[in-house]
């Protein structure tokens, strides 16, 4: 994928864990772990999105767009992954290397939004 393009996943609890599948890349039940599960709590309350836990729609890019809500700094290379900050919430959230199915190369600044899915 190219850096300026925007994806799009559909995050949803499982087992109490957020998770999203992409078939494009063979990605099923992929968890959001060590931080960036709560980032995605205090999001989806922030923008007042109910009922998520059935699916919310997760736009992401490294370059700005209308309607950005979340914007995450990287910090660190950790455990295979990446750490991003978000400055904000005082969080920080890992991200793993499943993000690098769509980035090239972590990002030095992801932009997202966060949507109640239709």
């Amino acid at each position: 994928m190219s850096g300026n393009s925007i994806s799009v996943i559909k995050p949803y609890k499982w087992e109490g864990l957020w998770v999203f599948d992409d078939a494009r890349f063979g990605l099923v039940q992929e968890p959001f772990v060590a931080g960036a599960d709560t980032m995605i709590d205090i999001a989806l309350e922030q923008k007042g999105i109910a009922g998520a836990d059935g699916g919310f729609l997760l736009l992401f890019s490294a370059t700005p767009f209308p309607g950005v809500g979340v914007v995450l700094n990287w910090i660190r290379d950790d455990a295979g992954g990446n750490v991003y900050s978000w400055s904000e919430t005082n969080m920080e959230g890992w991200l793993c290397p499943a993000l690098l199915k769509y980035f090239k190369d972590p990002p030095k600044t992801i932009y997202a939004q966060l949507k109640a899915a239709v």
